[in-house]
């Protein structure tokens, strides 16, 4: 059998203040900003392709984990016994869904079927390249 998760995309921390956050994580703790939108930004583990998250749009954080497809991690992490919390949606660079498993962790699950984000050199996401 195959794993369904494939590596952590990101772990997520919910801010109130996008530009403060930034500050913290890229001036005094000296994490790259790799993209950033209105409500996000992306900055780099230097030792991981794992990204801190920072996000104005839940009040909740989160780890979000790769998988080849949302709509089949779905339903196999369903057959196995999980439920499903927020079914499968469209994000810019996939699609993403949101599982829980029996012992009621959150997991985000999350397909990069768009492609990834094109930035500028201050990280403001351009568009999406199809990978």
């Amino acid at each position: 059998m195959k794993p369904l998760l494939l590596k952590t995309d990101c772990v997520e921390f919910p801010v109130p203040d996008l530009e403060a956050a930034i500050g913290f994580y890229r001036d005094r703790l000296g994490h790259e900003l790799i993209w950033r939108s209105a409500t996000q930004a992306g900055l780099r583990l230097p030792q991981s392709d794992c990204e801190i998250l920072l996000q104005t749009e839940r009040p909740e954080g989160s780890v979000d984990w790769k998988v080849d497809s949302a709509e089949q991690a779905v339903e196999d992490f369903v057959r196995a016994g999980g439920a499903v919390v927020v079914p499968p949606f469209d994000i810019p660079i996939g699609r993403c869904a949101v599982v829980r498993d029996p012992w009621g962790n959150k997991l985000v699950l999350l397909d990069f079927s768009k492609g990834s984000y094109v930035t500028d050199s201050q990280g403001n996401i351009l568009g999406v390249k199809k990978e």
